[in-house]
């Protein structure tokens, strides 16, 4: 293994994930920037089903470039999930409302459906599944997660998605106001990649 490719598109998650993994000493590419579309249905019941699908998937690519043939795959799957909504709105945090529908329209609509909830219960939390997929065929899927409350109101410049309404009553803020190296040491994502860090580095013989 020489390079991880991670299957998103998204910017914001390729800045965490490069900070994340930046002295693992294997360069970090997104799909895009490897030059890899492809249009993935993610079908899963769970994050961690659907993190395997988007690995799964590029990996099979990836595997035939040559420049990427002995390359590691990692995918994420992650939303937020609202226990007394059921642990709306989950699996389907990025489509919630819409695909194209902007997180500011989708963080006022849960602020509204939470009016009137008391403090002790808006619990929550964000969940980060993260899948592997290794050149020999095998494949591994973890999850990290990150506890809080649903806020009263959207606070925050820092983050990103569901951010600006996550409340961390330990530190008296959203994770849209935390420092993006404070975050990452939090965060469900963080709790994640640190996890498939260990397995990385098992298989690279450290």
């Amino acid at each position: 293994m020489d390079k991880i490719i991670f299957a998103t598109g998204n910017k914001n998650k390729m800045t965490e994930i490069k900070m994340i993994l930046a002295d693992l000493g294997m360069e970090i590419l997104s799909q895009k920037e490897a030059g890899i579309e492809a249009d993935i249905v993610e079908d899963g019941a769970t994050f961690e089903e659907n993190a395997l699908i988007k690995a799964t998937a590029i990996s099979k690519i990836a595997r035939k470039i040559p420049e990427y043939e002995n390359t590691v795959v990692l995918a994420d799957d992650s939303g937020l999930e609202i226990d007394c909504l059921n642990k709306e709105p989950g699996i389907y945090s990025a489509r919630y409302m819409g695909e194209n529908t902007s997180y500011e329209i989708k963080n006022k609509e849960l602020l509204r459906r939470l009016e009137g909830v008391p403090d002790e219960k808006r619990t929550a939390r964000f969940v980060c599944a993260i899948a592997a997929a290794f050149p020999d065929g095998t494949r591994e899927a973890l999850r990290g997660t990150m506890e809080g409350l649903i806020g009263h109101e959207i606070i925050g410049d820092n983050g990103f998605g569901y951010d600006p309404i996550f409340f961390l009553p330990e530190y008296g803020c959203t994770s849209a106001q935390l420092s993006p190296e404070k975050k990452n040491e939090l965060s469900h994502r963080g709790e994640g990649l640190s996890k498939m860090r260990k397995i990385l580095e098992k298989r690279l013989g450290r």
